[in-house]
């Protein structure tokens, strides 16, 4: 069916097959008399709000025969009829059934042309609490939700300019999965967005299903060797209208949390929501401190291995560095195995109730310290190195910069151990390439404002400045 039939039974038949009537037990459809009218009402269970149906349902039986008259057109009977703000009309069978799954309420009615859509749902969701990934100790402690609508709230709360934009958009053939592009008219950079907009419409795949990850997936460069991530992620509304107000573009996708600020640079992981509630120089200098341990988690390791593999390397006032203790495994073998550990750890620990984590913790120390130490397996040198690049990976708040750093760490100790000096030099010089090529899903550069230049930028990426007109 291309457009709704004039046949009120036809249509009836047809929603009832298309949407599941008697197929889905979450599919209820109900029928009314309206001033002597057949009318019919689908809803998903679970999505309807009870209790504004339930008010409406009662004012429609209670309307008279000669009040319909001789109303023909669906708008007319919303005019008058229908009391909830959100209501559409639509003549269109696809779009009908996508706005039903989506929550919306369909009427028809006998004798009347074209359907209206009640927005009157009400999503199944968590409440608005901080996220787990973003806590501060200072400011506001609410975090997005799986729900678009809740979270376009949130940043209305924060932004209350009109030239604010909630630009929505259906992504995937099956799924039609909501997706919100959120950006400041008067200040974005129109051609980015077109950019964005159009590899947006463009999506060919089926199925969304795992939220901003598949809509990233989807449009970012064909780049798999590339570790360094292409987009950067918050569930912060503060740390998103933020962005907004710079000129940046916010994509929220249904189901999911987290929103997707776009453009994203390899400079822009290295804020954080922490440094803003805090005064500038107290700001300055733990980003300052942030961006020197990304630094040293990503060379400790193999510097480390390439000083103490060959005898006499370092100077006399460094020879602490260079015996490590005896074990059963050789040196670069007791790295890769700690490296692989920390991560089976981290795997275990994402799939431990709450009530065990404390002793998983406990049991995951002594086997991964004291007990591989005392066993032989293990140098305890290794260890606190292998520490302290775990605690550093914590204080990445992206946790894919953190993976790809990992990676890039464990490659460069490879290399080191294959080709010495020559190999730890290469794997810098790769890790530089990488970051110069590695293609942004839209912007500029991923090494902007660097390359191209730009210091005022830059400097307001390193620098915690005060807040002013023109920095949020």
């Amino acid at each position: 069916m291309e457009r709704l039939s004039e046949d009120f039974r036809k249509n009836v038949e047809y929603f009832n097959e298309t949407l599941g009537v008697g197929r889905s037990c979450d599919v209820v459809s109900r029928d009314y008399i309206i001033g002597g009218r057949r009318a019919r009402i689908w809803v998903i269970d679970g999505y309807g709000k009870d209790t504004t149906l339930e008010r409406m349902g009662a004012f429609w039986l209670g309307i008279p025969a000669e009040a319909m008259g001789q109303m023909e057109q669906m708008q007319a009977f919303a005019d008058r009829f229908i009391t909830f703000t959100e209501v559409d009309i639509s003549r269109d069978p696809q779009d009908i059934v996508t706005s039903v799954l989506m929550g919306k309420t369909l009427l028809l009615a006998e004798g009347i042309s074209g359907a209206a859509l009640i927005d009157a749902k009400e999503y199944p969701s968590r409440g608005v609490n901080e996220p787990p990934d973003g806590k501060v100790l200072r400011g506001s402690h609410d975090g997005f939700i799986e729900a678009v609508v809740p979270n376009m709230a949130l940043l209305r709360r924060r932004i209350r300019d009109p030239h604010l934009t909630m630009e929505g958009m259906k992504l995937g053939k099956r799924s039609r999965i909501d997706a919100v592009l959120c950006y400041l008219d008067d200040k974005v950079d129109q051609e980015l967005l077109r950019e964005l907009r159009d590899k947006l419409t463009a999506i060919q795949a089926n199925s969304l299903t795992m939220g901003q990850e598949s809509v990233s997936e989807a449009i970012r460069p064909k780049q798999w060797y590339n570790p360094f991530p292409k987009v950067r992620y918050t569930e912060r509304p503060d740390s998103a209208a933020a962005s907004i107000l710079e000129g940046n573009i916010i994509l929220m996708v249904d189901n999911s949390p987290s929103v997707m600020i776009l453009p994203t640079t390899f400079f822009d992981f290295t804020q954080e929501a922490n440094e803003f509630y805090f005064p500038p120089l107290i700001g300055s200098y733990l980003r300052l401190l942030r961006i020197v341990v990304f630094l040293i988690s990503l060379l400790i390791t193999p510097t480390w291995y390439l000083m103490v593999s060959t005898p006499d390397r370092l100077p006399g006032w460094l020879d602490f560095l260079s015996s490590p203790e005896p074990a059963s495994l050789g040196l670069l073998w007791q790295l890769l195995v700690v490296e692989f550990l920390v991560d089976v750890l981290k795997l275990a620990s994402l799939n431990t109730p709450d009530s065990l984590s404390n002793s998983f913790s406990m049991l995951g120390a002594l086997i991964l310290g004291d007990f591989a130490v005392q066993a032989g397996w293990l140098g305890p040198e290794v260890l606190v190195y292998m520490a302290f690049v775990s605690v550093a990976g914590f204080a990445q708040p992206s946790y894919e910069m953190g993976y790809a750093f990992k990676l890039l760490r464990v490659t460069v100790l490879l290399l080191t151990a294959v080709w010495d000096v020559w190999g730890f030099l290469l794997g810098i010089v790769g890790i530089l390439v990488l970051l110069a090529t590695n293609k942004p899903l839209v912007g500029k550069g991923y090494l902007y404002p660097l390359i191209p230049f730009n210091g005022k930028a830059l400097r307001r990426l390193i620098l915690r400045e005060p807040i002013s007109r023109d920095n949020t």
